[in-house]
């Protein structure tokens, strides 16, 4: 695979537009972590938080914020002939953009794919070749889990379970009630429970637990704000607890990792 660019958690405000109408000529692929507006067809298709949308070359470019702001991971590629097959095979839906339940992996796969195509390590290349079979087969598991969770009779709990994870993404710093939740669904806290890990693979507690950090990475490496108020702004008043579970999670303490960001 030939990597030509990419990016990791960019953010831009409501003004932000993409408008290609020859496309590009390499392939694009987005991750998309806020709702946004893609032009198809010349029809507009609102997604919600958490979306794909894998562009092939020449096909016209058109997409926008539906909200105040825009954040996504995004890559300029060209799969070779085996990676080619491989998305055709595995039925990876192209010029159309997928809502996923979760982009949390596919995520942290982009943010290896950056680190390693800036870096000078001997086998980035190759690094980087697996990250994206990878990136493919995560993509395609998690779209076959959702035709799963739909086609099962409790696939009449999936819209309500993905607001509720999309809401947990889009307010971090909201404290969030296990049995509030599961009222919301008419069931049981450890129904609530199972039924929520079983859908995304993971469980609610770690989900609020990643959204609010990654909020914090963003506050960390975007604005002055000091350690305790990025803390204090995602949920964590104590600030000992949050420097301990950043480091748990990103291998920094806040301000460590707020000063790489700014090298």
């Amino acid at each position: 695979m030939k990597m030509y660019e990419i990016g990791y958690n960019h953010r831009h405000d409501h003004n932000f537009c993409i408008n290609r109408p020859g496309g590009s000529d390499n392939w694009l692929m987005l991750i998309v972590k806020t709702p946004a507006h893609f032009r198809v067809d010349g029809k507009d298709i609102r997604t919600s938080a958490h979306s794909v949308m894998i562009y092939t070359p020449y096909t016209p470019q058109y997409y926008y914020p539906a909200t105040n702001e825009y954040f996504d991971d995004w890559m300029h590629f060209l799969p070779d002939e085996n990676e080619q097959q491989m998305i055709k095979e595995l039925e990876i839906p192209l010029n159309q953009p997928v809502d996923i339940a979760d982009i949390t992996d596919m995520s942290a796969m982009i943010r290896s794919m950056c680190f390693e195509h800036y870096s000078s390590n001997e086998f980035k290349q190759k690094s980087i070749d697996l990250y994206f079979q990878l990136l493919i087969l995560k993509f395609s598991e998690k779209l076959n889990r959702q035709k799963e969770m739909h086609d099962r009779p409790e696939g009449v709990y999936s819209e309500k379970l993905l607001w509720i994870r999309q809401s947990i993404y889009r307010w971090p710093s909201r404290n969030y009630s296990i049995d509030d939740m599961a009222k919301e669904l008419s069931l049981s806290r450890s129904r609530f429970q199972h039924l929520y890990t079983e859908t995304f693979g993971v469980s609610v507690n770690k989900d609020v637990i990643s959204s609010r950090l990654n909020k914090a990475a963003e506050l960390l490496k975007t604005t002055d704000l000091s350690v305790k108020d990025v803390g204090i702004s995602v949920g964590y008043d104590n600030t000992s607890y949050f420097v301990k579970l950043f480091g748990s999670i990103y291998g920094l303490t806040p301000l460590q990792y707020k000063q790489s960001a700014s090298k």
